[in-house]
């Protein structure tokens, strides 16, 4: 998302060096939205995979969140009809340029639409090859057993990380009764998590972080201090800040899979050495005082988004 959109400025050649370096790495998912960019996003990583294996890349798109010409989002709920599952999947697939995709889901719940309705569409397009399988975004546990009725779910992307357990509660117990994976995205809370970043930032209207409640004044701080502890056991077991917070998600059971949003070859690298890295039980134990569950200041959307999260109900 950040090469296209909301993080502030992008180099796009830059975007496809690090996409290009992410797969020769040995990086096999690249997860876009069709409103990343309000397309950009889908053609810029088409551009990019003209010059590698199709088979090699699997390819995860949401769709169904509404844009507007400034930039801006439309207030109205995502629109996941199924009627627009087939509208959307098409732009997709011609501006990937590939013929399919490899897990299709909505981006947010539409309460006015039955996820049976959502689901049974893109059913159909599975059946008919244009995609390989059915995921969903931001659902909690009702609606994930109402989905895997319809049809196999291969997983659920939802923001999980040091500062964002909730999932933690009832959503992850689901996934694991139903055998469904988990895709975190937010793993290092959109920088914070990073040890990169700077207090004194100014952040554009434009960048997603200007209206978080988790960078408010105040928050921010809080936040700050929980990183810095965070920081210290990572300096112990001589890795980042962000590679411990990459690897704290990715130690916490099988099937979870942690989405890295690096924007650069420099940052991908640092975060792709958390594969390397392996937490004792002592380790995760000291990361775990040093971030607790629920210590962050500041809720992951401002209010009016946060009422629309299915999964916070």
């Amino acid at each position: 998302m950040g090469m296209s959109d909301l993080y502030g400025p992008a180099d796009e050649q830059e975007s496809i060096a690090t996409l290009h370096a992410a797969i020769d790495a040995g990086v096999t998912l690249v997860d876009t939205g069709d409103f990343y960019g309000s397309g950009h996003n889908e053609m810029l990583i088409g551009r990019a995979l003209k010059a590698r294996r199709r088979e090699d890349v699997v390819i995860s798109v949401k769709f169904g969140t509404r844009r507007t010409p400034d930039g801006g989002f439309q207030p109205a709920a995502a629109d996941v009809s199924a009627a627009a599952v087939k509208d959307r999947l098409a732009y997709s697939l011609r501006r990937l340029g590939t013929d399919y995709i490899d897990i299709y889901r909505p981006s947010r719940l539409n309460p006015q639409i039955p996820i049976e309705d959502t689901v049974g569409a893109m059913l159909e397009m599975q059946q008919a090859g244009y995609i390989r399988h059915i995921g969903l975004s931001e659902v909690g546990p009702d609606t994930l057993r109402r989905a895997a009725a319809v049809a196999p779910i291969s997983d659920l992307q939802i923001e999980y990380s040091l500062l964002s357990r909730g999932p933690e509660k009832a959503i992850i117990p689901t996934l694991r009764e139903l055998g469904i994976g988990l895709t975190a995205y937010g793993v290092l809370s959109r920088g914070l998590l990073s040890g990169h970043w700077d207090p004194d930032r100014k952040l554009s209207g434009g960048d997603f972080r200007a209206h978080s409640p988790r960078f408010q004044d105040g928050n921010l701080e809080a936040n700050l201090r929980l990183v810095g502890a965070l920081t210290r056991v990572a300096e112990r077991i001589g890795a980042t800040t962000s590679q411990v917070a990459i690897a704290w998600v990715a130690a916490q059971g099988e099937g979870i899979v942690p989405l890295v949003g690096a924007r650069r070859r420099d940052r991908l690298a640092e975060s792709l050495a958390a594969v390397d890295l392996t937490l004792d039980q002592e380790t995760l134990a000291e990361i775990e005082a040093a971030v607790p569950a629920d210590a962050a200041a500041g809720e992951r959307y401002a209010a009016q988004h946060l009422a629309m999260l299915d999964s916070e109900k």
